[in-house]
């Protein structure tokens, strides 16, 4: 058969064998929208539980309590904040001279060698000192120079604005290729939760360092003669309007806050947008008791404005709950005047009347009312006019540190220091970390959806309930011979098809003998995988998953424990001898599940990371959040479960955080004693999962 015939012949029968394979094909049904409405439901009754919390908040000293306890909580899960305030070492890079302002163009260094870009909005005439208004911006390749119009606008109102390049953005790109002069992983957004990916695994968000970013701002408005600093205000849109709301919850020195398009309720959020960048997401945020009316009412009873646009696509609704709950807080401090919601035209961003209530705000409570909120015309500079640094990159123009190599060097003081395997203290640090519950026991519901009869075997269409609300497809391989016989359980997120059909690693297993049942485990599709970044992979079902206390890695080993029940109860498998197959991501919650139910009594993983570390150790990682584990590596790490299974493990073809291959020196240092029980395969396209198993024993 000529090549294109071949081709288009293996095409026509693969779409034929990829609808037989599928079970949940109505819309709203599919396996991810299962996942989503099942981590939706645990975050609504954690939110239910924290309103009844909040409504047993009588008086003023039930709230001052209840604020102590938020603010060790928020502090908490960003990884704390850094405790020595080093010296700013201000730099000046030039002045723009603008008639009624000028522009000071700075850097200043947040943490030694991590130099932040920033314009200096300053106020030509009136009296000084004056107020100033820390401006942190929204996500835009701009960064800074995005919210010029705001800051002019202050400035021409008596105000010092100082707007500052968050990391990602502008000048402070923090994965930046001199040649490409871009960004090697993508836009702002992508940036902000591609370092996260180093900061989650040592418990860390990288929110920590965009929020230290902004107070080491206010530190240095202070430092000036002609900044007030009891008159200290704080303003963004979107992105901007999250480090606003951190910043001023955080930082008593801010007076007055006026975040933009941002503040939301989580009860709308999880419906009808879902989590976004990860400095956004913290884990454990829900199951912690916690939504976006608690950074409100941890700055009350402090002149705060809600800013919203009608169109936005954080939930309007959302702004009007929060709002109702903390107007109610404010009360109780006698303070209704200083709460108060604005609701601008059109889409995401702040319109002219949006600008100009957040004018009037702090013209109200910063400069006792003295000023008029309406908004001149204005000629901004373009963004080439406000750079810093000579390149317009800190990249390239003063080196220094990034969020990569500052967690890197923090991971070294909080990473757990090697030690001798102890299964019942990995087991328990994997289930407080993962959340894995699932003990072994009794099999689950199985659906049967239909039957093939294939050469020497059938195969059976299936699906089980792994935990209410959650059905796990699959597919059960059952060769024609007769009494108890080997298993496989085969873990693998990609399509069946690409393994089922004939020639496939499945059909292979079958045929020599082996029971196999395949699954997917929960949130996978079915069919083709859906569109997202090549880098961050599936980072939004993650993080939805991380708000309410869950990991895909703890979940899916749950799923793997009940397949294992499924199979040690028929009476036609030999429940000694069950292995278990891992292709990809897959195999890291498979690599969990063996450590937690030892009916696996072989463990075979291919292209599976072997180490965490590797996304600490290095700057670039692929499809990290769908194996990571908030916190884990302050505990364990992958080469740790290895080295205590003690039971015949494979590697085939094994790979680090980037999805590149391991070389064998580099894994049995890593491996160290645990290597006697580990065999190391380098899989080519002829070997097959038969043959690396070995014949029936």
């Amino acid at each position: 058969m000529r090549p294109r015939i071949a081709w288009v012949v293996a095409l026509f029968a693969s779409a034929l064998a990829a609808e037989d394979f599928v079970v949940f094909r109505a819309p709203g049904n599919t396996p991810r929208e299962q996942l989503i409405r099942y981590l939706n439901s645990i975050g609504a009754k954690q939110l239910d539980e924290r309103s009844r919390e909040v409504a047993r908040i009588q008086t003023r000293e039930d709230a001052e309590r209840r604020k102590k306890v938020i603010r060790e909580k928020l502090l908490r899960l960003i990884g704390g904040l850094p405790e020595v305030r080093p010296p700013l070492n201000v730099k000046q890079y030039g002045t723009l001279e603008r008639g009624a302002y000028r522009i000071e163009k700075i850097v200043y260094e947040s943490l030694p060698g991590f130099y932040v870009t920033a314009n200096v909005y300053v106020p030509t005439g009136g009296e000084r000192p004056f107020p100033a208004v820390l401006m942190p911006v929204g996500h835009g390749a701009d960064g800074k120079a995005g919210s010029q119009r705001v800051a002019v606008g202050l400035a021409r109102k008596g105000f010092i604005a100082l707007a500052y390049d968050p990391i990602g953005q502008g000048e402070r790109l923090q994965y930046y290729d001199p040649d490409l002069m871009a960004s090697k992983v993508g836009e702002s957004t992508t940036e902000h939760s591609h370092a996260n990916g180093h900061t989650i695994l040592i418990g860390d968000n990288v929110a920590r360092y965009r929020i230290w970013d902004g107070i080491r701002g206010i530190d240095y408005l202070v430092s000036r003669a002609d900044v007030d600093p009891a008159r200290i205000g704080c303003t963004g849109c979107s992105g901007g309007g999250t480090l606003t709301t951190y910043i001023s919850a955080l930082d008593y020195r801010v007076k007055v806050a006026a975040p933009s398009c941002y503040i939301t309720s989580w009860e709308q959020l999880l419906v009808k947008l879902g989590p976004q960048d990860a400095e956004q997401s913290f884990p454990n945020f829900l199951s912690e008791g916690l939504n976006f009316a608690d950074y409100v009412e941890l700055f009350a009873p402090k002149p705060w404005l809600i800013v919203s646009t009608i169109d936005d696509y954080f939930p309007l609704e959302g702004a009007r709950q929060t709002y109702e709950e903390v107007r109610r807080w404010y009360r109780l401090y006698g303070a209704q005047d200083k709460i108060d919601w604005h609701v601008g035209p059109g889409g995401h961003g702040t319109p002219q009347p949006s600008r100009e209530a957040i004018y009037g705000w702090f013209i109200k409570w910063l400069k006792n009312g003295e000023g008029d909120p309406r908004e001149e015309a204005a000629k901004l500079d373009p963004v080439a006019n406000l750079l810093c640094t000579p390149t317009g990159q800190v990249a390239d123009s003063l080196g220094g540190e990034t969020v990569f190599s500052l967690n890197k060097r923090r991971a070294a003081d909080l990473i757990a220091p090697k030690r001798a395997p102890d299964t019942a203290q990995l087991a328990a640090d994997i289930r407080e970390l993962t959340g894995a519950s699932a003990p072994p026991g009794s099999a689950p519901p199985l659906t049967v959806h239909r039957n093939m009869v294939q050469d020497g075997y059938s195969i059976e269409v299936v699906s089980y309930e792994s935990e209410k609300g959650i059905e796990i497809p699959g597919l059960i391989l059952v060769p024609d011979s007769t009494g108890p016989r080997p298993a496989v359980l085969v873990v693998d997120s990609r399509p069946k098809q690409m393994a089922a059909g004939p020639g496939g690693d499945w059909e292979d297993l079958v045929k020599s003998g082996r029971l196999v049942f395949a699954i997917q485990p929960r949130g996978a599709s079915e069919t083709a995988s859906l569109p997202r970044s090549p880098l961050l992979g599936e980072s939004s079902l993650a993080m939805r998953a991380a708000v309410v206390g869950r990991t895909l890695v703890g979940m899916r080993a749950d799923d793997i424990i009940r397949a294992m029940d499924y199979l040690a109860s028929r009476a036609d498998v030999d429940r000694g001898n069950i292995a278990a197959f891992g292709q990809g991501a897959s195999g890291v919650p498979l690599l969990h599940a063996a450590l937690l139910d030892a009916r696996i009594r072989r463990l075979l993983l291919q292209e599976t990371l072997t180490s965490y570390r590797t996304a600490v150790d290095r700057p670039i990682h692929r499809n990290l959040y769908e194996v990571a584990v908030p916190g884990l590596l302050r505990r364990y790490d992958l080469d740790w479960i290895l080295a205590a299974l003690n039971r015949p493990v494979t590697l085939i073809n094994p790979v680090d955080a980037l999805g590149k291959p391991v070389r064998p020196a580099e894994l049995h240092k890593l491996l160290g004693t645990a290597s006697d029980h580990i065999r190391l395969e380098f899989r080519g396209t002829r070997d097959s999962l038969s043959q690396v198993l070995g014949p029936l024993e």
